[in-house]
């Protein structure tokens, strides 16, 4: 049931509507490329201007030493909070503000900001400068109207989530940021539909398979041995062996879409024989046996699997391949591994929400998890903090498309759902 406090947060944010999707705009427009990284700066000084005359203490954090940071492309970040009157819990909206690149098939200018039948259009629209614009908008409305909250409330945008996120959450979380003594509550507006809470995500392990052979002339490859006949060898291993175990493998976690409750393996990347010539090369390869072939795959894992295990079913069948084929010789890299991690349903973050999302829509949230991974990541590995959730306007399926929109009603009804959840957290001591 709708209280007064409700009530005035509502109108409020509604009144902001114009705000809203010229902020929107703004943020779209700065084309935060990534990779290599463009305009980081330019969008954190944007922020801070905007944030600083809302009355938050603003900080401009450059992630110096970590993955990619340089002087051509620094990684920065901004973290802004503002104080109640009274002690209390921090809530912390966490958003990226990198993008990724535009490709093909777009009809809009993919960094315009149009607005057209009430949707935002351009990179990054949905993911997630539009949850990032909804959460500033919330925030802002929330301390102008009760500026007597108790506690603190936090909002920053951050670096290269879209690459793993070591430029932004992760340095943010190893300097502290996200300490649990500091920080209680973190919502990462990820665009998951806006009645639904996302809990977390799978796990991912990323690694790379080489296998090798002996070079020699094309025309007598018998005096060679050809590495991509050895990975030809493990491909099929896998359709035959891997593919149909990770099929059996379900788990107990909401995960969307449907297919995602299974473990699953991508081939990400496949390469052997000669290096790939330039653009402009117009001879052809030479006659030569490949001597290496590597590819690499992408596997994300369930809650209930053990990374050791992950890793050891594929150990297992190259060492049957190997058992099998005479001559064959591989290597196993490491890349890239995430745990996997899930918030309780009864966790504060996440009931606090669930009561917005029922006053503000008047049904019951959906409760997912993500099949692949964001910076809640490194907020619950690093920063050992659990009460984090993704909840925030947009559809996910539009990520990363042609003609990316978000639309404007979807943001205002988030922005009253993160309003009336700060009302919820803050306006009673902790």
């Amino acid at each position: 049931m709708a209280t007064d406090t409700d009530s005035r947060l509502v109108t409020a944010i509604e009144a902001r509507r114009d705000d809203l999707i010229s902020l929107t705009q703004d943020l779209i427009r700065i084309p935060t490329l990534n990779p290599p990284g463009r305009y980081y700066r330019d969008i954190c000084e944007y922020l801070d201007g905007r944030l600083s005359e809302a009355g938050f203490h603003v900080e401009l954090v450059r992630a110096e030493g970590a993955l990619a940071d340089s002087d051509r492309y620094p990684r920065w970040n901004i973290v802004a909070s503002r104080e109640g009157r009274a002690g209390g819990d921090t809530v912390h909206f966490n958003s990226h503000h990198d993008v990724v690149e535009v490709g093909n098939g777009w009809k809009f200018d993919p960094f315009g900001g149009e607005l057209h039948d009430g949707r935002i259009y351009g990179r990054g629209a949905c993911d997630m400068k539009g949850g990032l614009a909804t959460s500033i908008i919330a925030a802002e409305t929330f301390v102008h109207t009760f500026p007597d909250f108790h506690g603190s409330v936090e909002i920053s945008a951050t670096a290269d989530e879209e690459s793993g996120g070591y430029g932004g959450v992760a340095y943010l979380a190893e300097q502290g940021w996200f300490d649990p003594i500091r920080v209680q509550h973190v919502i990462i507006p990820e665009p998951l539909n806006k009645d639904r809470i996302c809990l977390g995500h799978r796990g991912v392990w990323w690694a790379e398979i080489e296998t090798m052979g002996r070079i020699a002339h094309g025309s007598m490859p018998f005096l060679g041995d050809c590495a991509v006949r050895h990975m030809g060898a493990v491909l099929s291993e896998m359709e035959a062996y891997l593919f149909p175990l990770l099929a059996t493998k379900r788990t107990e976690m909401p995960v969307v879409p449907e297919g995602a409750k299974q473990s699953t393996l991508n081939i990400n990347a496949i390469h052997g024989g000669e290096p790939v010539q330039e653009d402009d090369y117009t001879g052809l390869p030479a006659p030569c046996v490949p001597d290496r072939c590597r590819i690499t795959i992408d596997r994300r894992f369930l809650i209930e699997e053990d990374i050791a295990e992950v890793k050891a079913e594929v150990t297992s069948m190259l060492e049957r391949v190997k058992g099998e084929r005479p001559g064959f010789e591989y290597e196993l890299r490491d890349l890239f591994e995430v745990q996997p991690t899930m918030t309780a349903e009864n966790a504060p973050v996440v009931t606090s929400v669930a009561h917005a999302i029922e006053k503000v829509l008047a049904r019951a949230p959906d409760y997912v998890v993500s099949p692949g991974t964001y910076d809640q990541k490194h907020i619950d590995r690093i920063g050992r903090l659990k009460n984090c959730i993704a909840y925030g306007p947009g559809i996910l399926d539009l990520a990363h498309q042609p003609d990316e929109w978000v639309g404007v009603d979807d943001m205002l009804d988030s922005a009253k759902v993160m309003a009336l959840t700060l009302a919820e957290l803050l306006l009673s001591p902790s």
